[in-house]
């Protein structure tokens, strides 16, 4: 069975899958002390420069943000209808003002969405979970037995909607699945819940029989990081650092606190 559009290979198959959401952060949180179009328009034109340059295509950069597209301007029309106001008065009704101020607000929200929404996504793209498991244990020394009840646990979640599939097909199949649809997912929901209790006791007596959570734990790949890890770092660092200057520069810089 083929995968509906799978990643493509980049140069970030070269980074560690931690280093990876190290460089989101990187990215991400100094974005967030300011509320301005300017750097969040240079984030984005930074952010897409730098996908076709590691090799991800146009088409597929647009299948994997377009949830971010849409949703990115209800939070702006969100901001223009009940943003602070100030400056020219284009509508006011009620609760609803719509201002110079509270255009500009719903611009720069809209702007940071994606600034905030492009990076992750695209750095998440294509991170193999046992890849990321092995980085989480060996590089950030996170405890061993919360990294691999977080894998399997992961690797489980593709088959929750095989199995809501099945109990849709076969409630069908007995004449139970064409009326009443709250009362339908309701008892489907229940069903799950025990299906995933009955599963995860047994995936846990299998895990401890094969001596998961003890003190010394072996692993098969080892996880290591090295020169791309770095360089992605410093880029992070770099493109989050010209967004901020390039608001400073303009005058535009708007802290979240002020």
């Amino acid at each position: 069975m083929s995968v509906p559009n799978p990643a493509p290979h980049t140069l970030l198959d070269r980074v560690n899958p931690v280093t990876r959401i190290a460089a989101a952060v990187v990215v991400s949180l100094p974005l967030l002390l300011t509320l301005d179009w300017v750097s969040g328009a240079t984030m984005v034109a930074v952010v897409l420069v730098a996908a076709l340059a590691l090799g991800f295509g146009v088409t597929f950069v647009a299948r994997r943000v377009w949830p971010v597209l849409a949703l990115a301007p209800l939070a702006g029309l969100n901001m223009a209808l009940y943003g602070k106001p100030g400056g020219a008065v284009h509508l006011d009704w009620f609760l609803v003002h719509v201002t110079d101020n509270s255009l500009r607000l719903a611009i720069a929200v809209v702007l940071r969405v994606l600034a905030l929404g492009l990076p992750a996504i695209l750095l998440f793209t294509g991170i193999d979970p046992t890849d990321l498991a092995d980085g989480l244990a060996q590089v950030w020394r996170l405890p061993a037995r919360f990294v691999l009840g977080a894998l399997a646990g992961f690797r489980l979640v593709s088959r929750f909607v095989d199995d809501w599939r099945s109990l849709a097909s076969a409630r069908r199949a007995r004449g139970l699945g064409d009326t009443g649809a709250v009362r339908r997912w309701a008892t489907m929901a229940f069903a799950m819940l025990v299906i995933a209790i009955r599963r995860g006791s047994k995936l846990a007596t299998a895990m401890e029989a094969r001596g998961f959570g003890t003190a010394d734990r072996t692993w098969a790949r080892t996880s290591t990081v090295g020169r791309a890890d770095l360089v992605l770092i410093l880029s992070s660092v770099a493109a989050v650092s010209a967004a901020l200057a390039a608001a400073v520069v303009t005058g535009t810089f708007w802290a979240v606190w002020s």
